[in-house]
C-alpha cells in the first residue's frame, strides 16, 4: 500500500514538474511564445539602441530594459541560458531565479527579453562550463584562460518569435 502511494505521489510530482518546465503561453496575436513572466513586445529597443545602453554601463550598474535581437547560441543541455547578438557584441542572458528555460532549438530566432542589464566578470571556470554547454570543442575550451568582463542580462520574461 505504501509503495503504491509513493508511486502515485512520484508520478504526480513528475507530471507537475514537466508541465512547469514546458508550459508556455502565447502573446495575444499568437506571434510569440512567452517564457517566464508575461511581457509584451511593445516599446522593445532594437539591437543598436540596446547596445548603446550597454555601452553606458560601468561595473556595478544595472539598467532595466527590454530589447529585441537574435539568439546566437544557447545551452544545449537545458535551455538555461542564451547568448544574444548586438552589433559587434554579445550579451549573455540568464533567467531570473533559474525559474524558467527556453527551447533548445531557437538559435537564429528573434527574441524579446525584459529584465536587468549589467556588466559581469565571468571566471575561467564558468566560461569553460558555458562553452561545454554550448557544444564547443575541447580545443576551443582549453583556449579559455582568463576571466572576461561580459555584458550580461537577467531576464524575467522572454518572447520567442514563432
Amino acid at each position: 500500500m505504501m509503495n503504491k502511494l509513493f508511486s502515485v505521489i512520484a508520478l504526480f510530482l513528475a507530471i507537475f514538474c514537466w508541465n512547469m518546465n514546458f508550459a508556455q503561453n502565447y502573446s495575444e496575436d499568437g506571434s510569440y511564445a512567452i517564457y517566464g513572466e508575461k511581457i509584451s513586445s511593445e516599446n522593445a529597443l532594437g539591437p543598436l539602441a540596446a547596445q548603446n545602453h550597454f555601452e553606458s554601463l560601468t561595473p556595478g550598474d544595472t539598467l532595466n530594459i527590454k530589447f529585441s535581437t537574435k539568439v546566437k547560441s544557447l545551452c544545449k543541455m537545458k535551455g538555461c541560458w542564451m547568448v544574444l547578438e548586438l552589433p559587434g557584441e554579445e550579451v549573455r542572458v540568464s533567467f531570473k531565479d533559474y525559474g524558467f528555460f527556453v527551447p533548445k532549438d531557437i538559435e537564429d530566432r528573434e527574441v524579446i527579453v525584459a529584465g536587468k542589464a549589467y556588466l559581469e566578470e565571468v571566471s575561467v571556470e564558468n566560461q569553460k562550463h558555458y562553452a561545454k554547454d554550448a557544444g564547443k570543442t575541447p580545443e576551443e575550451i582549453t583556449l579559455i584562460n582568463e576571466p572576461a568582463l561580459t555584458r550580461s542580462f537577467m531576464a524575467h520574461g522572454v518572447l520567442v518569435k514563432e
